[in-house]
């Protein structure tokens, strides 16, 4: 829930800069802004919740740690990426195929009760799925809706 209220306060904050500064709304820049900001966020767990985030993948999985750290690396640059229009469309196809493939990993995680901040299996279960899955669909929706859609 902390990362919709984020998004959100971000996307209309920005949008009220843009309506002040330059007076008019610049949706999509908003937008682009609001998911950098929720990526520079998520990527902030990468790193202080490694060994958790490592237990979100399944056994068979080597390198856990090494792969949570460059996933942080990934978020970070693609939100930086989107500030950018020249690889904007580009880095919003590649962030949507990334928020796909990251879901099985939110979905073995859920069914083994991780829980990524203390990194033991005390997490919600899959009770956790009813949020985690319609978030995922809300911020490929996001993405395309303001980096792809023309």
């Amino acid at each position: 829930m902390d990362v919709i209220i984020g998004l959100s306060v971000f996307f209309v904050l920005s949008a009220l800069y843009f309506k002040l500064v330059e007076k008019t709304y610049k949706w999509k820049v908003s937008g682009n802004i609001a998911m950098c900001a929720m990526l520079m966020f998520t990527a902030m767990g990468h790193f202080l919740f490694t060994k958790g985030m490592g237990m979100m993948l399944p056994l068979f999985i080597p390198y856990k740690e090494l792969i949570v750290y460059i996933t942080g690396v990934i978020e970070v640059a693609f939100g930086l990426l989107l500030l950018f229009p020249k690889y904007r469309k580009r880095t919003g196809i590649i962030l949507i195929i990334f928020f796909i493939l990251i879901l099985p990993s939110n979905i073995y995680a859920a069914l083994h009760h991780v829980n990524l901040k203390t990194a033991d299996f005390s997490g919600n279960g899959p009770v956790y799925l009813w949020f985690r899955i319609p978030l995922q669909l809300f911020f490929i929706c996001w993405v395309y809706l303001f980096s792809i859609k023309k």
